[in-house]
């Protein structure tokens, strides 16, 4: 596979892991969060974006690139009757558990040089009863 693509693929396994929160439903694709039960808050998914690329060096074993790729991270919380968290605080919860869990490995699994989140947003109580939030994640490597 592409870097590219193991890049994600670790972002999604070690999401898939974190244990504080515990993810109810993790994905690759865009969430309806009205079709989800409450077991599967919170719940994420995760996207390619953004990527820029820039020649190295150019040799006889090939072109060595350098790139950084932006993954957009879009999280939801959900209020109910059983949780004690308002959704702000479910929000930043989220954001914490994510940014911690990303923390542990920032090479991605070897695949990045390193990885940051560059922005955070959140939908700002706009969508009640549920709370989103929007996370970039940049990972800077080099490929051939």
């Amino acid at each position: 596979m592409s870097e590219r693509e193991d890049i994600a693929n670790n972002i999604i396994t070690v999401l898939d892991s974190m244990s504080s929160p515990t993810l109810g439903k993790i994905s690759r694709e865009p969430l309806d969060v009205d079709q989800l039960s409450i077991q599967q808050f919170p719940a994420v998914f995760v996207q390619s974006s953004t990527e820029t690329r820039e020649d190295e060096t150019i040799g006889n074993s090939g072109i060595t690139r350098s790139g950084s790729i932006d993954f957009l991270c879009v999280g939801y919380v959900k209020n109910n009757s059983a949780s004690t968290e308002n959704i702000d605080t479910q929000r930043n919860v989220l954001i914490t558990g994510i940014e911690t869990a990303l923390d542990v490995d920032r090479t991605r699994g070897g695949n990045a040089l390193d990885t940051q989140i560059v922005s955070i947003d959140t939908d700002e109580g706009t969508m009640f009863p549920f709370g989103g939030v929007s996370i970039n994640i940049r990972c800077y490597y080099t490929f051939t």
